[in-house]
Formats: structure tokens, C-alpha cells, sequence
């Protein structure tokens, strides 16, 4: 998938220059006592597509979350600071309107609303020939919800619930785009027609920050990837990097190690290096 596309996507930024968002050391309490997020500490570069990888519970959900607004007086330490200036703790609106746009893993639609209702809300407060565009644009990706459009969005399946989900998200016009579980729920064929717009989003200059638990539809379009357990980032490295780690490969790719048994069954625990 990504390779049929690669020769039309964007140069990644320069390695020298400021990550577009950069989290530093933040720590995220429940009830002001449960650790979801311990140290945690990563960069986000202009232009690439960004995975974070990890069982339930690691906290991924917590990150976007924190990074969003969405969970009060929180980080209770640490900085998260985008485009240089500093966003922890501002509202959810502000952080918005910086331009940091998240999408959900309940995909956050007004069910009761058609999916032409949906998007206009996210054309809000806009106008003019760039709205036009836009709506070209999200149509162009995604051909079913202009033929769905007096359809209400409780009615869409689940994979048209997600387009439209993402579309209504790309009419705020998002720096950063964040998306939580984007394949959760949806058929293979239909979780590949999702990626491959997320790649030609991509390919327009939005950055993208993806949680996921299928790590095989992850890798075929991210650059980058971090591995997350316990609230901390335990690995990261390029798509590639990762994919050639045994440990990932056996944990997440579902690709036995040596140790693994013919039947595809072991009679203990790998031990991780991380």
C-alpha cells in the first residue's frame, strides 16, 4: 500500500529541524494517584505519519487525551509543547484551535445528524472557496458519504462511520491530525481503504499521530513508531527498524521466534529486551 503511493508523498522535515510537537517527561494521574503516564517523552516531526503501539492499558488512549485538553489539570508534570509554544493544560477549544484536531475511538459523531449535517459542523466558523475545496477533497477520498449524504450517521456502518469521522476532522484544517483504534471494528478491506486515505492525507502536508493495535496496517504507512507499556515509551525507531525487531515482530507481528514451537504455541514467556 504504501509503496504504491510513495513516489507522490512529501519529503519528511529536515532532521534539524524543531519537532512539531514534543512531549517532555509528563506524567498523567487518575484520582490525582493512578499512574497512566510515567516520564513519558516523545517528537512528532512536520509531514510524517507517526504510530504508537502497545497493549490495552498502556496508556495510549491517556496520550492523545492528555495532548488534546480532554483530561483536566493534566499533565500533572512534564511539557507538551507544539509548533515551540507550550499547550499543557490549556482547553480543549485552544488546543484546537492551535491546530491539533483528535479523532476519537468512538469516532465522536452527532449520530442523530446526517452525514451532510456532520460536516458542515466541521466547516464551522468558515467560508468561501476553501470550504468548496475542502469538501471536494474529503469527497474525493471518500466517494460513499457524498452518496450518503441525507443519511443519518447512526445508520452508517462502522467503516463509513470512521470516513466520516476522519473527513469531518480534515475540514478544521489540522496540523495534527490524531487519531485513536482508526481500524477498530472494520472489515480488512475496508481498514485498508481507510489507511490509504490516511497516507494521501499525508501526502498533503498533515501531520499524523495514529494509536493502533494492528501494527501490520500501521507499519505499511508510518514513518516512525514508538512502542508503549506501563505509560512509557519502552521502544521507537523508522517503521522499518521496528518491523526487523524480534521482539515486535513477536509480539505484535505474530512472527515466532526461534524459541517458538511447531505447533505455534510455547511452553513459557519470551523474555523482552526492552
Amino acid at each position: 500500500m504504501k509503496q504504491a503511493l510513495e513516489a507522490n508523498k512529501p519529503l519528511a522535515a529536515a532532521a534539524d529541524k524543531p519537532p512539531l510537537l514534543k512531549i517532555a517527561n509528563i506524567e498523567t494521574l487518575y484520582f490525582d494517584r493512578i499512574y497512566a503516564l510515567r516520564g513519558l517523552t516523545l517528537a512528532i516531526r512536520e509531514r510524517e505519519i507517526f504510530a504508537v503501539l502497545g497493549p490495552n492499558g498502556a496508556g495510549k488512549t491517556t496520550l492523545l487525551k492528555t495532548i488534546a485538553g480532554l483530561l483536566k489539570d493534566q499533565p500533572n508534570k512534564g511539557t507538551i509543547e507544539f509548533e515551540g509554544r507550550r499547550i499543557h493544560r490549556l482547553a480543549p477549544e485552544r488546543v484546537s484551535g492551535r491546530g491539533i484536531v483528535y479523532v476519537p475511538e468512538d469516532r465522536g459523531l452527532f449520530r442523530e445528524l446526517t452525514v451532510k449535517e456532520n460536516l458542515e459542523i466541521g466547516c464551522w466558523g468558515r467560508r468561501g472557496r476553501e470550504v468548496r475545496e475542502d469538501m471536494e477533497f474529503v469527497y474525493g477520498l471518500f466517494p460513499i458519504l457524498a452518496e450518503r449524504g441525507e443519511q443519518q450517521a447512526e445508520t452508517l456502518s462502522g467503516g463509513q462511520q470512521q470516513m466520516l469521522a476522519i473527513a469531518r476532522a480534515l475540514l478544521r484544517r489540522p496540523k495534527l491530525l490524531m487519531l485513536d483504534e482508526p481500524s477498530l471494528g472494520l472489515a480488512p478491506l475496508v481498514a485498508r481503504t481507510v489507511y490509504e486515505a490516511l497516507l494521501k492525507i499525508a501526502q498533503t502536508g498533515t501531520t499524523i499521530l495514529l494509536v493502533e493495535q494492528n501494527a501490520k496496517l500501521a507499519f505499511s504507512i508510518a514513518d516512525y513508531g514508538y512502542i508503549m507499556e506501563a505509560g512509557r515509551i519502552v521502544l521507537e525507531g523508522t517503521a522499518a527498524e521496528l518491523q526487523q525487531n524480534q521482539d515486535v515482530q513477536e509480539l505484535y507481528l505474530g512472527l515466532g521466534g526461534q524459541d517458538a514451537s511447531p505447533k505455534g504455541w510455547r511452553l513459557y514467556k519470551k523474555r523482552r529486551t526492552w
